[in-house]
């Protein structure tokens, strides 16, 4: 079986490749995951990926940052854990909701068919109603194109998340058994990612964590055909012997997931370890196809070493460990509990700062502690937190939601403004530099937002007219949209390579009240991206300034590592003092990714 579509155009047989966890959670799966993916993608196939959450939630998006970690809003405006952000950015594919499959989904789909009678009166019952919902699902997503040849793809990549074990997660084993049975084990590879710590100073590996959590998922009626071992240093052979013995897994097929320097290099710790080639083999696919790159164009195609195949994720690793400078942001938030909360922000700074071959130091500021109330009960994190935002070369406010902290935006906002500090605000960065400016310029004293202040004598940001002030899931302006960019001039429209039309993801419930907007506009505020009837401002920048823009929009979900996010790459370029040398460079307009084309 080749895996492609034969002469006689009988559509092959999806390949099906699911990773489970064991032992503890934050192991790893959701990199690992995608790294087989980017190893599938470097012998030329094309691959899917879902997401399995046992959660009861339909979706992440009512979920606290605090706790879950960032909502990763999809192109369709699916609210979605952020392990689906890693999918689209290792893999360079567009994922839908239904790539995320949670319980709640599962179990609101099986209750709706029993109360239409889909079930014609039997006994709705976990096994066959549920997990049969759980192979539809994956069985029907699994065939979605989801990547620019808009092909159907080849290999679908399953996590499971939890870890074996979990009570939650049962139904889910179950269900892998039985689809197991049904497409055939040529045709379903299953990984284990399995726990070998190393413990005490003899630095000696540990393997009974592994052989515990193999155990439980053998007696759910699963068998690893690959064990990947999570652990602090390589997986030595002897480790690797016993682990073979104990799980009943061929030595070849124990892979070392010991720490590296950065993540661009897990793809090439798997490559070097041919999980390509044994993946392959056990599914029946070529292992000699033409590599599908990251675009920079470095890779070899087929009959190379496996890792020659991954030339562009050797430059991103290369860049990663040995850059020329440093670049230090700071990210003015709320939810600093948690750095995943700004997962998706993170990573677009990141992939910016490789761009033009730096480092990215990161200065975390809790922007409550921006507020003058700080400074009298706090005032060694007050004086703290403006040094470290006065110390920065650039600035950058994610989104958020929730009074708390906002006024220490909104003062950030007017520090960059005055002070001429390159500004990058998001969605609520947009608000707050609006607010600011109305405050400060136009002499407005109470501007606000009214999801702030809803008695605010001047409401410069106002309620979406079709959200839900008391359905929380799923009702805000969610998903791709078009901005205009109405001033090819602007340095908005520079920064999107002159392109009057684009396209990114919204998640928000306020928006900038666009009666307003005349008044802004004449103090020196100019809304330079709109909606197709311009009544909703998306992006806003100062002229006389060397860099502060704002926009409404997430930017960061449709940045890769190969192609940051435009406004990202600009903040870091403007932080740096290089970004009116590369507009000149790049044409007058910017050429996202320029800075990788010299690396191969």
């Amino acid at each position: 079986m080749s895996g492609s579509v034969n002469a006689s155009s009988e559509v092959a047989p999806m390949k099906y490749v699911v990773i489970t966890g064991g032992t503890i959670s934050g192991l790893g799966k959701g990199t690992t995951i995608s790294s087989v993916g980017v190893v599938l993608r470097s012998h030329g196939l094309r691959v899917t990926s879902i997401k399995i959450d046992p959660y009861l939630n339909i979706d992440a998006g009512t979920m606290s940052p605090l706790e879950h970690g960032e909502v990763y809003v999809l192109e369709d405006g699916g609210e979605a854990d952020l392990d689906l952000g890693n999918y689209e950015r290792f893999l360079d594919l567009t994922l839908t909701s239904g790539h995320s499959l949670t319980s709640g989904k599962v179990y609101e789909q099986v209750i709706k068919r029993e109360r239409t009678g889909h079930y014609l009166g039997k006994t709705v019952q976990m096994v066959p109603h549920v997990t049969d919902a759980i192979q539809e699902w994956i069985t029907d997503i699994a065939s979605k194109p989801v990547d620019k040849s808009g092909l159907r793809p080849e290999v679908c990549l399953v996590e499971l998340g939890g870890t074996v074990g979990d009570i939650e997660s049962a139904v889910y084993l179950e269900a892998m058994q039985q689809f197991l049975f049904k497409v055939g084990r040529e045709n379903f590879l299953m990984i284990h990612l399995g726990m070998v710590p190393v413990i005490g100073a003899t630095g000696e590996p540990k393997t009974k964590p592994c052989q515990h959590s193999v155990k439980l998922l053998r007696e759910a009626g699963l068998k690893p055909d690959l064990l990947m071992c999570r652990s602090e240093v390589p997986v030595d052979e002897a480790t690797r012997r016993k682990l073979s013995l104990f799980c009943q897994v061929a030595p070849e097929h124990v892979i070392s997931m010991h720490d590296v320097s950065n993540l661009y290099q897990v793809p090439l710790l798997l490559a070097e370890q041919n999980v390509g080639s044994i993946i392959c083999n056990h599914l029946g696919l070529s292992t000699s196809r033409v590599a599908r790159s990251l675009s920079f164009g470095c890779q070899k195609d087929a009959e190379t070493m496996p890792t020659q195949r991954l030339a562009d994720w050797k430059v991103l690793s290369d860049r990663t460990d040995s850059y020329i400078g440093n670049v230090t942001i700071a990210l003015v938030g709320k939810y600093m509990g948690n750095p995943d909360a700004y997962a998706s922000v993170v990573k677009a700074l990141q992939h910016a700062a490789l761009e033009v071959n730096l480092h990215l130091k990161l200065e975390w500021v809790d922007s409550s502690m921006l507020e003058p109330n700080a400074q009298q009960q706090e005032p060694k994190k007050y004086e703290a937190a403006w040094s470290a935002l006065k110390s920065a070369q650039g600035v950058l406010v994610p989104g958020g939601f929730g009074t708390r902290g906002i006024e220490g935006k909104v003062a950030t906002a007017g520090y960059c403004r005055a002070a001429k500090k390159p500004y990058l605000g998001i969605c609520v960065g947009l608000q707050t530099a609006v607010i600011e400016f109305a405050r400060s310029e136009l002499g407005w004293e109470g501007a606000n937002s009214t999801e702030f202040d809803e008695a605010t004598p001047h409401p410069v940001v106002e309620f979406l007219p079709e959200a839900s002030s008391t359905m929380m899931g799923g009702t805000m302006r969610l998903g791709s949209r078009a901005t205009i960019i109405r001033d090819p001039q602007s340095l908005a429209c520079k920064l999107y390579g002159g392109k009057p039309v684009i396209y990114e993801r919204h998640r928000h419930r306020y928006e900038v009240t666009a009666s307003c907007v005349p008044a802004f506009e004449a103090k020196g505020l100019y809304f330079t991206g709109q909606d197709d009837r311009a009544q909703r401002m998306e992006l806003c920048e100062l002229r006389d300034h060397p860099f502060f823009v704002a926009c409404q929009f997430h930017p960061e979900f449709q940045s890769r590592p190969a192609k940051p996010g435009p406004l990202f790459l600009g903040l870091v370029l403007a932080a740096t003092g290089q970004l009116e040398k590369r507009l000149e460079a790049d044409g007058g307009v910017l050429k996202v990714g320029a800075g990788f084309q010299k690396a191969c």
